[in-house]
């Protein structure tokens, strides 16, 4: 990158001497072209060149080159003509960027800055109107192309369409410029965009070259833009004040015609006849205060302002002060003004005193159209409604509502007066005040007095043909509440009557239906007195018939005071009169029933009340029977099984009261005062009667399969059913768990927690929390038998084996009957121990399972 941009800039001012350089390494090791480049630089003549070919001569002219850069004040470290004349790439390279320095950029200054830094604030002050240009370094702030462009469209604005350009496309950017640049600039391409756009931190060094082109480019036209600046200024102060006089002037002339026309239209206070043209005058004087002074006050004001600044600015710039032409002085200007404003202040109190005159003219006028129409708009349909002949078909109820509601309309009529007196009032004061539109209030006002005498007349008339009326329908309504007071409870007691005897019953017992029979009878000794209640109110309501004939009243509508008529009350006394024997013939029935009812609840009280006590009993006997131990077991379990045999032969009974039984269902017989059992009290008893005798002669044949396997005599199995008893504190035949333990303590036991839970698995392996008598003597007998164990059988089988830790199947078959020693030799698992031979059987573990786990 660097050096196309140093070959490029070399070239640009070569091309001045007519010559050009295309390799930078080679084509300055001779010095010629060093010496051209700097003479065309720095305008000045260096010592004549040496012609020859040969090294000393190139080292001569390098030298030469490198003394004149020394004499601009530059120091030239570690550059030497010999690393030149020999190409050395480096220091060729170095050599030009000093010179580019100090040629290029260490000249240029901007306000307080220079070289670099005043550059890099040049192009920041260019570029600070473009937003999305950021000037901060000589690096990756131009990667974008934006502050090239951005420099170009600053100075030459036709050159370039900058709102085009786009941020994310660097390379059309850098291109664009690059290329606008050779072509109107004379700036040659001295960066590659592609190097730019591809490389993280462009070379400071190439920009810093292509930069200052353009600050040279540019900085002459600004010298040339300076002093015709300055031209410009001192111009345009004056022509700047000479606007500012012909503004004042022209405001001025402007302002005063305004004034002048102004002030005759405030001046002129003729009055108009109506409000509406004298608030159309309020309402110019409104636009005129609001929207056409204002702006007049401003240009008053913005005038003297003008006059002020216009003097300040030819004080400031050593001019003359300004003299307004005659009769355009400030003051004059305020003069016009005060006489305005003078004009103005009694306008607006003339318009607002004449508005008030006619206001109060418009008013009365409204006033009186407003009551008028309010009276007119009331009175609207009133005379109609006092000539209708409605009352004609009212009942009383209806009447009495009209006179009220003709009250109340009385009372309306006469509130009313004020109004009609307020209006005739205003239309006499309008007369008097001359008003525009006196005649047809006049009118008006006759047509509301005529009317309201015509009403007050009819009102009297409606008055009396309402009392009259009301007289006549109060004697009709006296006796239709009379018919009413009487029909309503007569109606009630035989619709009461009617649900009565009609009303569907159930009884269990004869005595309440006696009641019903009782309740009945008493019922139909009232009939004769009800019927001449009937007649009486069917009298009433043919005396109604013949006034209604006689005074001929249109009856509006039937009694008021109830539904029921003459009809109706005669169709229900018939359906009475029907039902009566109805009802005999269902009480005659009900008691024939429940008579039956009552000897099927006798019939199985007797039974029940003998079946109960006698299941029972036995429940009792067989208890004591396994409680008391009478005689030896084998008395007990005789005793018991002639027990089972009448228990069972006592069947028939049961069966014949479980007929009873379904002949009281099927008849819905729900109670029993006869008896307390009921059938199901006698099942549940029946069957535990059966469960228990069959358990305790279980218990008993138990009892002696225990003694006989345990060789406990009858004087023992007392004892034990004795202490067993003693502790069976309940008399439940079945000790609970703290019964045992205060057993087994009061037997010497001495009792930890677990002990007492291993013995508890035993008694009650099924964990019931209970122990019976046949597990009590299982224990006991065990605790107190010499019972074989598992050690006794193993000592036997040895003496069989001849002393042997094994047996074999001979030995067995020799001294055990032919199917027990099947059983042993079917079980015993093969001897594993060392002196075994074959068909040697494990004796010692057969033992052992023998006991299994129950085993104490």
């Amino acid at each position: 990158g660097v050096w196309r941009t140093f070959t490029a800039w070399c070239n640009s001012h070569l091309r001045k001497a007519g010559t050009q350089i295309e390799n930078i390494e080679e084509d300055f090791r001779d010095g010629l072209k060093l010496m051209l480049l700097l003479e065309v630089i720095s305008g000045e003549r260096l010592a004549k060149p040496e012609r020859g070919k040969m090294r000393v001569h190139k080292i001569s002219n390098v030298n030469k080159a490198l003394d004149f850069i020394a004499s601009k004040g530059v120091k030239l470290v570690s550059i030497g003509a010999e690393e030149i004349v020999d190409g050395n790439a480096k220091m060729t390279l170095g050599m030009i960027w000093t010179i580019i320095l100090r040629f290029a950029i260490q000249d240029i200054s901007v306000e307080e800055t220079s070289a670099k830094e005043g550059l890099l604030l040049w192009c920041q002050r260019k570029t600070a109107p473009y937003k999305n240009v950021n000037i901060q370094n000589f690096h990756i702030s131009w990667k974008d192309g934006l502050g090239f462009c951005a420099l170009i469209h600053r100075h030459r604005p036709e050159l370039i369409d900058y709102g085009k350009l786009r941020k994310d496309d660097p390379m059309t950017n850098l291109n664009t410029a690059f290329d606008v640049a050779e072509k109107y600039l004379d700036i040659p391409k001295m960066l590659d965009a592609e190097d730019i756009v591809g490389t993280a931190r462009p070379d400071e060094k190439a920009i810093m070259t292509y930069v200052s082109s353009f600050y040279h480019a540019f900085s002459g036209a600004q010298k040339a833009e300076t002093a015709a600046n300055r031209i410009c200024k001192v111009l345009a102060v004056n022509q700047e004040n000479e606007q500012l006089m012909e503004d004042y002037e022209k405001l001025a002339s402007d302002l005063l015609e305004w004034i002048r026309r102004t002030i005759p239209w405030l001046e002129n206070r003729m009055p108009e006849n109506t409000m509406q043209a004298m608030q159309q005058k309020l309402e110019d004087f409104r636009d005129y205060r609001r929207l056409h002074k204002p702006p007049k006050v401003q240009e008053k004001c913005q005038l003297e302002i003008n006059f002020n600044t216009l003097q300040t600015k030819l004080r400031l710039s050593n001019r003359p002060a300004f003299m307004p032409s005659e009769g355009k002085m400030v003051s004059d200007i305020n003069n016009a003004w005060g006489n305005l404003e003078g004009a103005e202040k009694g306008y607006e109190e003339w318009l607002l005193n004449e508005i008030r005159r006619l206001e109060r003219l418009d008013h009365l006028a409204e006033k009186f159209r407003q009551k008028a129409a309010i009276h007119e708009a009331w009175t609207e349909g009133k005379e109609d409604m006092l000539q209708k002949r409605d009352y004609e078909t009212a009942s009383l109820s209806e009447i009495k509502a009209l006179l009220k509601k003709h009250e109340a309309f009385e009372s309306d009529l006469a509130a009313h007066q004020d109004r009609v007196e307020q209006i005739a009032a205003i239309a006499q004061e309008l007369n008097e005040l001359d008003y525009y539109d006196s005649p047809s209030v006049n009118a008006r006002c006759q047509r509301i007095c005529d009317q309201w005498d015509a009403l007050g007349a009819l009102t009297q008339k409606r008055s009396e043909a309402l009392q009259r009326t009301e007289k006549l329908l109060e004697t009709i309504d006296q006796l239709y509440l009379e018919f009413a007071k009487r029909a309503a409870p007569f109606n009630n007691w035989m619709e009461g009557a009617m649900e009565d005897l009609q009303d569907t019953f159930i009884v269990h017992t004869i005595e309440e239906i006696q009641g019903l029979s009782t309740a009945h009878e008493q019922f139909k000794a009232t009939l004769p007195e009800a019927d001449k209640e009937r007649q009486a109110i069917l009298g009433i309501h043919n005396e109604i018939a013949k006034i209604v004939q006689t005074y001929h009243v249109n009856m509006a509508g039937t009694n008021p005071y109830t539904t029921i008529n003459p009809q109706e009350i005669n169709a229900k006394w018939d359906k009475v009169r029907q039902l009566v024997p109805q009802r005999d013939q269902a009480l005659i029935e009900e008691h024939a029933r429940q008579q039956n009812n009552e000897r099927l609840r006798r019939q199985f009280a007797n039974q029940a009340n003998v079946i109960g006590p006698w299941i029972q009993n036995k429940m009792e006997e067989i208890g004591r029977i396994s409680i008391e131990m009478h005689g030896t077991l084998e008395d007990q379990l005789t005793h018991l099984r002639q027990y089972e045999k009448s228990i069972v032969n006592y069947k028939p009974k049961i069966d014949q009261l479980e007929g009873d039984h379904q002949l009281i269902q099927e008849a819905l017989i729900f109670d029993n005062k006869h008896t307390n059992y009921t059938m199901e009290h006698i099942r549940v008893g029946w069957e535990q009667l059966l469960t228990t005798i069959a358990r305790t002669i279980n218990e008993i044949e138990n009892q002696i399969l225990t003694r006989d396997a345990k060789g406990i005599s009858q004087e023992q199995l007392n004892e034990f059913r004795a202490s067993f008893n003693h502790f069976d504190r309940k008399r439940t035949g079945i000790m609970d768990a703290e019964d045992f333990k205060t057993c087994l303590i009061s037997m010497g036991y001495n009792l930890g927690e677990n002990e007492f839970s291993r013995i508890m698995s035993i008694v009650d392996p099924n964990r019931m929390g209970i122990v019976t008598f046949q597990a009590f003597i299982d224990f006991m007998s065990r605790e107190t038998a010499d019972t074989d164990t598992a050690d006794q059988v193993m000592a036997s089988f040895k003496v069989l084996a001849g002393d042997k830790n094994y047996i074999l199947a001979d030995e067995l078959r020799r001294e055990l009957p032919p199917d027990q020693a099947d059983y042993c030799i079917a079980r015993m698992a093969p001897y594993t121990g060392p002196d075994g031979v074959p068909g040697a059987l494990d004796y010692m573990s057969f033992s052992t399972a023998l006991y299994g786990e129950s085993d104490l």
